[in-house]
């Protein structure tokens, strides 16, 4: 999920047993009174479409939240404690195995209800009692994962090689065996004791403005009494301030302070945390964490990650000496046309405002204008209609919904070809204040089958921060904004289209932005920019020379960019294959060595680096990884077949999005492709010679 080159943003896939996705529901028509302290609760839509099957609940006051907390705990619990009584000659498929994936089923319908609204709620109140019900869910994620009784019943199943298992049944009781197995639970009670000690409180910062003499940019900022404008550090604000302000020393102060968000507080949780879990990984057979972690992706050991990274830099490096070289001959030519000391050198807050020149100079990519016809309004209609008709879906916008806010839309997707409702998706496009401050989607309710055999419809919601229409002024999209929408819009196709048993998404992490990664190809391509885009005032569409000039520049400092890449995963997998780290120092290396640019002295990006605590620790190369075998599947199947052939589209949704978490990832790209992937089309998209060679574990 790529925000801009410094930060993707991660999409919360968790597990019920490890820390769950962000997918949540109310079962059963359960009614409660609709809160009453906070403004924006809204009554539950009376439309037709909206029917009983799946009734989300958004206007719980805090107090219903932290009850149904409690209650939801105390109702799972009770299944384990059946499953964990029960003899182990008498477990079978329907009181062990099915019990337990209902439960899971209930556990994620349910939670997000009460975990989801400390990202969206416009009441701050309901935020701090969903953040409290996160954490103790969280304990009782914790709690339940080490339930020696219940993973002993389980292993007696396995024991008794039961025939009529399904492939997914089977896979999905691998996994339980191969999780309880990684939490110690065949290892004795002390070492369990030590493995529950692992615990990360993530803690938040609060984006601090500052006031700054600094477009359309400025159309959507504050202004101060003194006609100042008012800048916090929030994505919207800091990327394109970082990319277009020439006085260095105003970008110096917001990339200082960007990267010093809770460094303090951070910095010592996270050393920490690493010290933790290179214990655990130890107490369970493994020489570091991320060996521990790897295990169930598909790079299965440091090794193939360390190749697989090393190949890229060696690939790159050249690349980056030719940029760095470029960027610091515009940096002189600027300095000297605006009267300012040349110091022969690149900073880290240098970077982002030079590499925007290198489109402007090097492409002549004109981003004022082009943004003009990227309104919100007409990407989403674009963006809405491309995804229909290539996946065969149809959307719905269902009128007078009950939603968490009164800037969010909620629409129904129906398979074109049957008419059945797969799936429901939110929109919740604008900043406000508490809400997340990046882009993502959280799966809110899984489409698995339920206790009653009948498939509970998937709910996924997709939270970005785009900026705010003003009067007079659209909201206005810069290139790689839609390029996010597109990303994240990706990862909504899949929660709604996976049609399994027991897996919902739940795919390796180094393949899991495969299907997202693969679809931004779409904004890079004539067809479907002219389809979501024309000028915000009079509707014309986008120039020829402008357009081809926007495509050339996808190879724009090909070399830095996924350098950069290079360097946050390199710097997960030194933290993670370490006992203990100092972790600025780390990350100032890797940035010096790899990228050739130092970190500014006195910041620790890794304190706000969320993905080392959110899920990707040891995996932040998937990244990579992943957008290797999307470049595979868009050039090998939709560029030669047509990146609008619904026939291609169709089986792209069968093979990749349908399969879910049923399927190792390897054997879908086989089944899509023909043949095993490889790196070819990735070097060959981004202006680079050839690569030879297949991605088959060993690199």
């Amino acid at each position: 999920m790529i925000l801009s080159f410094f930060c993707h943003d991660f999409i919360f896939s968790r597990v019920f047993g490890s820390k769950p996705s962000v997918r949540m529901t109310l079962q059963n028509g359960l009614v409660l009174p609709a809160a009453k302290n906070c403004s924006h609760a809204v009554a539950v839509a009376s439309t037709a479409d909206y029917n009983n099957r799946n009734t989300l609940r958004w206007d719980l006051t805090p107090d219903q939240i932290k009850n149904m907390t409690e209650s939801l705990v105390q109702r799972i619990k009770q299944v384990y404690d059946d499953i964990g009584s029960l003899d182990v000659e008498q477990v079978s498929i329907k009181n062990t195995l099915k019990a337990l994936a209902n439960a899971k089923l209930e556990y994620a319908a349910q939670r997000h209800v009460l975990d989801f609204p400390q990202y969206v709620s416009a009441c701050k109140e309901v935020r701090s009692a969903s953040t409290e019900a996160d954490k103790k869910l969280s304990d009782f994620d914790v709690e339940t994962s080490m339930r020696e009784d219940v993973f002993h019943r389980v292993i007696a199943l396995q024991e008794k090689q039961l025939d009529n298992l399904t492939p997914e049944a089977k896979r999905f009781l691998d996994r339980l065996i191969t999780l309880g197995k990684r939490n110690g639970l065949h290892l004795s009670k002390d070492i369990q004791e030590v493995i529950q000690t692992l615990e990360f409180h993530t803690h938040k910062g609060k984006d601090s403005s500052v006031a700054l003499k600094s477009d359309s940019y400025l159309n959507g900022l504050e202004k101060t009494e003194d006609r100042r404008y008012k800048v916090s550090l929030a994505y919207p604000h800091y990327y394109p301030l970082m990319k277009r302000c020439h006085m260095a020393e105003t970008r110096r102060k917001m990339e200082t302070a960007f990267h010093s968000r809770c460094k303090e507080v951070n910095t010592v949780i996270l050393e920490k945390l690493i010290e933790l879990r290179s214990k655990v990984a130890q107490l369970l057979g493994f020489s570091t964490h991320a060996n521990c972690v790897l295990e169930m992706n598909m790079a299965k050991n440091t090794n193939n990650v360390a190749c697989f990274l090393d190949e890229f830099y060696a690939k790159l490096k050249p690349v980056g000496i030719k940029e760095r070289k470029y960027i610091l001959a515009l940096k002189k030519r600027d300095c000297a046309m605006r009267g300012k000391a040349f110091d022969g050198q690149i900073h880290a807050w240098d970077l982002p405002y030079y590499m925007n020149q290198v489109e402007q100079v090097k492409f002549a990519v004109d981003k004022d204008k082009l943004i003009e016809y990227f309104s919100l309004e007409v990407v989403t209609e674009g963006l809405l209609s491309i995804y229909q008709e290539l996946l065969g879906l149809n959307f719905k916008r269902v009128t007078s919904a009950h939603v968490w806010h009164d800037n969010v839309s909620l629409y129904s997707v129906l398979d074109t070809a049957t008419g059945e409702e797969i799936g429901r998706f939110y929109l919740d496009l604008h900043p406000r204040e508490g809400k997340y401050g990046h882009a993502a989607c959280f799966g809110l309710q899984p489409g698995c089958l339920g206790p009653d055999g009948k498939r509970m419809l998937p709910v996924a919601a997709m939270v970005a921060n785009f900026t705010k229409p003003t009067k007079g002024w659209p909201s206005l999209l810069q290139h790689h904004e839609v390029e996010t929408f597109f990303h994240e819009f990706g990862h909504v196709m899949h929660e709604l289209c996976s049609r399994v048993e027991f897996s919902g998404t739940l795919v390796e992490t180094d393949f899991v932005e495969v299907p997202s990664q693969m679809l931004e190809n779409w904004v890079w391509e004539k067809e479907p920019l002219r389809r979501m885009s024309r000028h915000y005032k009079d509707g014309s569409p986008i120039p020829d020379n402008l357009l081809n000039k926007l495509i050339a520049s996808r190879v724009a400092n090909t070399g830095l960019m996924n350098l950069r890449q290079v360097v946050l995963s390199k710097v997960d997998q030194s933290l993670h294959t370490k006992s203990h780290a100092d972790t600025a120092e780390v990350f100032a290396k890797h940035c010096q060595d790899i990228l050739g640019i130092p970190a500014t002295p006195g910041t620790n990006m890794t304190a706000s680096f969320s993905h080392l605590a959110g899920g990707y620790d040891g995996q932040y190369y998937g990244y990579l990884w992943s957008e290797v075998y999307s470049m595979d599947l868009f050039f090998s199947r939709f560029k030669k077949e047509g990146i609008m052939n619904p026939k291609v589209g169709k089986e792209y949704r069968r093979v990749i999005l349908e399969a879910g978490g049923s399927v190792d990832g390897r054997d879908m790209l086989k089944t899509f492709l023909g043949r095993e992937p490889c790196q070819d089309a990735f070097f060959q998209c981004k202006g680079l010679a050839k690569a030879e060679g297949t991605l088959n574990g060993r690199h």
